[in-house]
């Protein structure tokens, strides 16, 4: 067996020193007490964490839930709420309804994806606030429009917050209007797009903007990665999304639909999915329950 070996002594001090830490904290003189707990379930006698009803190693704090991964990369986990997985339109509906038609042409879908161009704009039917969405999407392999409209499209966040699509291996625009861009804001920090026509992935963490009525209490903010790249990382956003002028919170919600925008290209679009993501929120009175 190679490595080295520990001294004893210094296991025994360690020991000793946790026996002396668990009676000061407890203030009882009982080893066996602190000695129970080391079945590598956690202790009840270690520092307290700051800002949080929790010890260090705190034997009481729950265990996350397991969540099945999806089998195949870029695949749904089983917490996920699938928006499309190339059969129907069933989480979905027109975003600007015409004649007041809610219903989405199911021959939109080809070969398990769907072309923009022929849903127009779609939302879904539920809201979502911070969550976790995973979207694959394709440009045409030839341009189909200048260079402000080769590819392009974009999904919004609450309907509000744009991440933008577009044509950007072959094709060159302004930083913030190319793929991966906070529309309008901030460019992504690199250029990982594949090849015109192949297909392309966004997996993006959104944490949704907080309000006290009209007042801004915290920012929308974008974590993206495309095509497996980081190119926004905890990226601030300025505002709802705006064309030619300062971006501004103009709407005050925290939860809203995901759109999908046309924007004169057949862009292609499948394998969807989101999960809500609900932080570790404790009320005041629960923290002081759990350190009574």
């Amino acid at each position: 067996m190679s490595g080295f070996a520990v001294p004893w002594s210094c296991c025994i001090n360690g020991i000793v020193a946790a026996i002396i830490l668990c009676s000061f904290v407890l203030g009882t003189s009982s080893p066996s007490e602190c000695r129970a707990e080391d079945d590598g379930l956690g202790y009840s006698y270690t520092p307290q964490l700051p800002n949080s009803p929790w010890r260090v190693h705190d034997r009481r704090r729950p265990q996350p839930p397991k969540v099945a991964p999806g089998k195949t990369p870029g695949a749904p986990p089983a917490d996920a709420v699938v928006l499309f997985d190339g059969k129907d339109f069933a989480q979905w509906e027109n975003a600007r309804p015409t004649d007041g038609a809610e219903a989405i042409d199911p021959k939109s879908i080809e070969d398990g994806a769907f072309n923009v161009l022929k849903t127009g704009w779609i939302q879904t039917k539920r809201h979502f606030g911070d969550c976790q969405l995973h979207i694959e999407w394709r440009t045409p392999e030839t341009a189909d429009g200048d260079n402000l409209n080769w590819g392009n499209s974009g999904v919004f966040f609450l309907g509000n917050y744009e991440l933008q699509i577009l044509e950007s291996h072959d094709n060159k625009v302004y930083a913030d209007g190319m793929a991966g861009a906070i529309y309008g804001q901030t460019p992504p920090s690199v250029n990982p797009a594949r090849k015109p026509g192949q297909w392309q992935t966004f997996d993006v963490i959104f944490t949704a903007p907080r309000f006290d009525g009209e007042m801004l209490l915290s920012p929308a903010y974008f974590t993206v990665l495309w095509n497996g790249v980081l190119v926004q990382n905890h990226t601030e956003v300025m505002g709802s999304t705006r064309h030619l002028t300062f971006p501004n919170y103009r709407s005050f919600e925290s939860t809203g639909p995901l759109v999908l925008q046309p924007h004169g290209s057949a862009v292609r679009f499948r394998n969807i999915w989101i999960r809500p993501l609900k932080g570790d929120k404790i009320t005041r009175e629960s923290r002081q329950d759990q350190n009574s």
